[in-house]
């Protein structure tokens, strides 16, 4: 049975069909002595799940690049017109993702419990019509956002920002107003194929849009005379173009006849209890978006303050690189998670988490080597100072850890996401990071002569908290209680 097809046989959802040996094996804890075709290699990783999560990683993971590159692409366009259109376009998009994108990508979290379990009860119409009212919700919040962004200057000279950068950013965030209600779209139809395990088609429609917005950027900004302004607008034009060829496969390919079955009106009764995972899902994504950006902004406080400004925006960068590859598990360990939950293997479930986990430690290993053999070459991207290449230097030794930390809380917060824990999550992300980790970062930052490094150690004891809260909860909740079906409640799929 191909990964896309859908059938009435009794096979738990797989990122890839397997064979039905794969469904009578073992994953109940050793229920009984591992065979000889497991051995000592499946006490250590289960090598089949393993080949699988990495599969359905790949495409994820550039996926999630190539959506990045496309505003990041339209800033540095943007940028090479001169400092000031730099520093503007720079801080619209910092604005833009800590307000605005941050938000749809936490919005359409509810999806990853909705329809992954939706998917692994064989509830396929239901698919069709979460993602509906997930649309819905985040076209109500994206209007609600918009408004925020026109009013983007007075609200960032509130903040002190420099009333001319403040200015251009606002001039900036205007023209990329239209392509936020075609990112929240995105971000939905994303999770909606991402839960059915159908991820390779992505990396086409992120790649072709990355590409014309270069191209059309390029154009508007040069030759035409938008100049600055055609940046964002090219973002905008892109997002949409992916946004309607997306919706465009979703609604012609015959994979999705059962997942989708048109528009209905039957999908407003379910905006409800779609927000009840939608909103805890969002702020769990942009509490840690936010404290992020809040150390770049304490590292403006500290003396020598551009130096330290540039320090910790270049560690926060490095890191938020090198959890776009944990991204990939993060999203494997969720649909597999939600998936298998939905179909009734708790056991099954908990392999994945674990697999993840593991997977998550290999890549956090392999990146961490990387910076370690490179940090000098990778400092030099960001500056050609030698003081910030020296300092970059002394800081490695503490991205490395938080790299490793930050790795394995990302594939936990997937599996938070895949069982519908999204509230426990908000919970933990608001207490280790606003009660622990930033004060204590606010105190060995200021108070000792640690500087930018007390801020990241501060970073570090948040999210290693995070992530051992995370862990405990996971260990600790007795996952075959997470029944997808209620007896008396066979229309909606999800116990919230």
């Amino acid at each position: 049975m191909s990964p896309n097809t859908y059938s009435g046989t009794d096979h738990g959802p797989l990122l890839e069909a397997c064979d039905d040996d794969d469904d009578d094996e073992d994953i109940h804890g050793g229920d009984h002595q591992e065979t000889s075709n497991g051995g000592w290699g499946k006490k250590v990783l289960d090598v089949e799940e393993a080949k699988k999560q990495l599969l359905f990683s790949l495409p994820m993971i550039v996926t999630n690049v190539f959506y990045y590159s496309i505003t990041l692409v339209s800033v540095m366009i943007a940028g090479h017109l001169g400092e000031l259109e730099l520093a503007g376009a720079t801080l619209a998009n910092s604005w833009a993702v800590v307000t605005g994108l941050a938000t749809m990508i936490g919005l359409s979290g509810a999806l990853e419990t909705l329809c992954g379990q939706g998917f692994g009860a064989k509830l396929y119409r239901m698919l069709g019509i979460y993602l509906q009212a997930s649309c819905i919700i985040s076209f109500l919040f994206s209007a609600i956002i918009a408004v925020i962004w026109f009013y983007t200057e007075p609200i960032l000279i509130l903040l002190h920002q420099d009333a001319d950068i403040a200015k251009t950013a606002a001039l900036y965030i205007k023209f990329l107003i239209p392509g936020l209600f075609a990112y929240g779209f995105l971000q939905n139809m994303l999770r909606f194929l991402q839960t059915q395990s159908i991820v390779w088609p992505l990396v086409v429609f992120s790649g072709l849009p990355l590409l014309f917005n270069a191209g059309i950027a390029y154009a508007l900004v040069h030759w035409t005379a938008l100049g600055f302004k055609g940046a964002p607008l090219a973002a905008s034009i892109a997002l949409w173009l992916s946004a309607i060829s997306l919706a465009m496969y979703v609604t012609c390919a015959k994979k999705f006849e059962q997942t989708w079955e048109g528009f209905s009106l039957e999908s407003c009764r379910y905006i409800f209890s779609n927000l009840k995972l939608a909103l805890p899902s969002a702020a769990m994504v942009c509490l840690e978006y936010w404290a992020f950006e809040i150390l770049v902004l304490l590292a403006g406080l500290l003396q020598n303050s551009e130096t330290t400004t540039s320090l910790v925006a270049m560690c926060v960068n490095t890191e938020a690189i090198s959890f776009m590859f944990a991204y990939g598990l993060s999203a494997a360990a969720s649909t597999r998670v939600s998936n298998e939950l939905g179909a009734g293997n708790a056991n099954r479930a908990k392999n994945a988490m674990s697999v993840s986990v593991k997977l998550s430690l290999l890549l956090a290993f392999t990146v961490v080597l990387a910076l370690a053999l490179g940090h000098n070459i990778w400092a030099s991207c960001f500056s050609s100072s030698s003081e910030i290449i020296k300092e970059f230097a002394s800081m490695t030794p503490l991205l490395a850890i938080s790299i490793f930390i930050d790795a394995v809380q990302g594939v936990l917060s997937g599996v938070a996401r895949g069982c519908g824990w999204q509230h426990l999550a908000v919970y933990v992300n608001l207490a280790t990071f606003y009660v622990i980790g930033v004060p204590i970062g606010c105190v060995l930052g200021f108070k000792s002569k640690l500087q930018a490094k007390g801020l990241w150690i501060g970073l570090i004891c948040g999210l290693f908290c995070q992530a051992g809260t995370l862990l405990l909860i996971t260990l600790r909740t007795k996952w075959d209680k997470l029944d997808l079906l209620e007896k008396g409640n066979k229309e909606n799929p999800v116990s919230v």
